[in-house]
């Protein structure tokens, strides 16, 4: 007489489909592994705080490999952090030349301008910043002054400037690019690497870790 079944009949077809011991550690160890790189890629991906770079590297600093620049920049843009090689540019009063690189991929870049110190107008707007997000620039630092003040806080790329001012500037073209240049107490030569953070501004002969 056959016996009657105890339990569901398809129990031993559920225990064969469940992973086993091994199978359950070999999965929680790749969840973690990976939970591991992940936020190694996060911590990698981090900028570099400036004063943690001067802590690093006295040496670099000793050796004038790594300048500060002196602290006469204002804070503009969503990006407070930012860094990247530098392309250099000379130019007094005059944006034509700053337009013309802005309108180029950046790639990761930071745009320095030797505006001469000039308080007397802005050589740098809204628009042209609003390019150089869309671009791929990292960041612009100008040793004069910028206007359209509150369409530049909206744009996610990293600014300093002197300060603003509502005059426009000339257009006549004038000025130099890549050439070495000296704003705030520090020579920057084209192709060097800057580092900006709310603590300040750094220059690097090369790229830097921590």
């Amino acid at each position: 007489m056959r016996q009657p079944m105890s339990g569901c009949p398809f129990a031993h077809c559920q225990r064969g489909n469940q992973p086993s011991r091994a199978r359950k550690l070999n999965t929680n160890h790749q969840r973690h592994s990976n939970s591991r790189c992940q936020k190694s890629s996060l911590m990698a991906a981090l900028p570099l705080a400036t004063a943690e770079v001067c802590d690093a590297n006295t040496h670099l600093i000793s050796s004038g490999e790594l300048r500060a620049l002196q602290p006469l920049f204002k804070i503009y843009g969503r990006r407070q952090v930012f860094s990247g090689p530098i392309v250099t540019l000379k130019v007094f009063e005059d944006n034509v030349l700053i337009r013309e690189f802005l309108e180029e991929k950046g790639h990761g870049r930071v745009l320095v301008v030797d505006g001469g110190g000039s308080l007397r107008c802005a050589i740098l707007g809204g628009n042209p910043v609003q390019q150089a997000q869309n671009n791929g620039w990292a960041g612009i630092v100008v040793n004069g002054c910028i206007r359209d003040v509150d369409e530049i806080n909206g744009c996610d790329i990293g600014v300093r400037a002197l300060g603003s001012h509502p005059f426009k500037a000339n257009k006549k073209g004038m000025g130099e690019k890549h050439v070495a240049i000296t704003i705030a107490g520090t020579r920057i030569c084209d192709g060097e690497w800057l580092y900006a953070d709310t603590d300040g501004i750094l220059v690097s002969r090369t790229e830097l870790t921590v």
